[in-house]
């Protein structure tokens, strides 16, 4: 059995890979994109484990453990803006891949939130990654995901096989969330919120964290509509102050998709506004990645969202 058969709900992009596997056109790069929380990186995993372990049970367990030199995974550091430095990429990593396979035979570089790891406004380490997948050494296969694929540099993503993910379908979060122990009442205002990802609505599930967030929701919404420019100025510095500010804005964006898909029949105004207010969040939210300042990206939201009104 196929480690990526747990992958849940992607069809598609698991029936890619076990092709790709079963008729030996793996590809030296691959960009698993689409959201959080939907298995990118846990198809990534399971994909390389199955092509370096097979079905030795050791060597699957030593991978698991992180202690397998041919499954190596790179997450973003930590500390400041966490893209991964130039200078660690050129002296810790990439000569790695000059001298892999180590033990079998085939090394897969892991870079879970590569947009992040390499983002296009710091190209350094971006194209230094690029020069590597210019130049694929034979049996060496990087797997980059990315629920921001439009951050990497286009030459990286051009140079990748991209394998699409989507959102989970509502049967799959209430199992992830039941099996994670979420009390029954909170499962359904999770998902409604989390728009498919199970990361999102685990969030949103723990400590009363639902009911907390679907409140400022309402309050933020009345307030664009009604509120006046002191108001949102006021609003705008408490919501910087938050922090779980990326996961309030997500709930908001949530509530307007909901809002526009479900208006689209009764009034199509409405439903236009709603997913033109989606848009404005994902641009805050894009912004502030970026390391925009808090303030100044949340007080031309909330004035933009207002405009819509």
């Amino acid at each position: 059995m196929s480690l990526l058969e747990s992958v849940r709900a992607q069809e598609t992009a698991v029936q890619a890979l076990l092709r790709a596997r079963e008729q030996g056109r793996v590809a030296s790069a691959y960009l698993f994109d689409g959201p959080s929380g939907v298995g990118k990186e846990l198809a990534a995993v399971s994909f390389a484990t199955d092509l370096v372990a097979g079905d030795d049970p050791h060597i699957v367990d030593r991978i698991e453990a992180g202690a397998h030199p041919d499954v190596r995974v790179f997450r973003p550091r930590d500390e400041g803006k966490r893209n991964i430095q130039v200078e660690v990429l050129r002296s810790e990593i990439l000569p790695l891949a000059q001298f892999a396979p180590f033990e079998a035979s085939a090394t897969f570089f892991i870079f879970p939130e590569a947009d992040i790891s390499f983002p296009e406004f710091q190209p350094e380490a971006a194209n230094a990654l690029l020069k590597t997948l210019e130049e694929p050494r034979p049996n060496v296969h990087f797997i980059l995901t990315s629920e921001r694929p439009d951050s990497l540099l286009s030459t990286i993503r051009s140079r990748c096989q991209r394998i699409r993910f989507a959102r989970l379908p509502t049967a799959v979060l209430r199992e992830i969330l039941e099996a994670e122990g979420v009390p029954e009442e909170a499962i359904g205002p999770a998902i409604t919120l989390s728009a498919g990802r199970a990361d999102v609505a685990l969030a949103l599930a723990s400590d009363g964290a639902v009911e907390e967030l679907t409140e400022l929701t309402r309050s933020v919404d009345e307030a664009v509509r009604a509120a006046g420019p002191g108001a949102l100025v006021e609003l705008a510095e408490q919501l910087a102050r938050r922090d779980d500010l990326e996961l309030a804005l997500l709930t908001l964006q949530s509530f307007y998709r909901d809002l526009s898909v479900s208006s689209l029949d009764a009034d199509a105004g409405l439903a236009s506004a709603a997913a033109a207010r989606v848009s404005l969040i994902h641009e805050c939210v894009q912004s502030m990645r970026h390391n925009a300042n808090r303030q100044v990206a949340l007080d031309s939201l909330l004035f933009d969202l207002r405009n819509l009104r």
